[in-house]
């Protein structure tokens, strides 16, 4: 089974998308903020890591920098699921080394989980 770190402080987008993904036949490790993100990332590695920019503690960003900096999470794949939208995030993510960038008003939860499906 294929596990999943979803970074995401908003607790009803939470339950919908963890819903989604164990119904989807994930398992789904939720942190509500940056600290608890990179906190779980340290006692194990997912295959795949949703992540919010906009949180609580430590940033998405952040939160990103360390996981491409650490030689142990070095090649851990992202999905960046925010509500930020702006071209120049975008690409800031992706620069990263998000290896997709998600704008959560675009896409159902049903979608997400297409998404993902196709990345892992």
């Amino acid at each position: 089974m294929k596990r999943i770190l979803l970074v995401e402080d908003d607790i009803f987008l939470t339950d919908i998308y963890t819903t989604k993904l164990k119904e989807a036949g994930f398992s789904v490790t939720v942190a509500e903020d940056g600290e608890k993100a990179l906190r779980k990332l340290g006692e194990e590695k997912p295959d795949l890591v949703i992540l919010d920019i906009v949180l609580p503690q430590v940033n998405g960003w952040e939160i990103l920098e360390k996981i491409k900096s650490e030689p142990k999470l070095k090649g851990l794949k992202v999905i960046i699921l925010s509500n930020l939208g702006q071209k120049e995030e975008v690409e800031k993510g992706m620069d990263l080394g998000s290896i997709k960038y998600l704008i959560k008003a675009h896409y159902t939860p049903s979608e997400i989980v297409k998404e993902i499906k196709e990345i892992i």
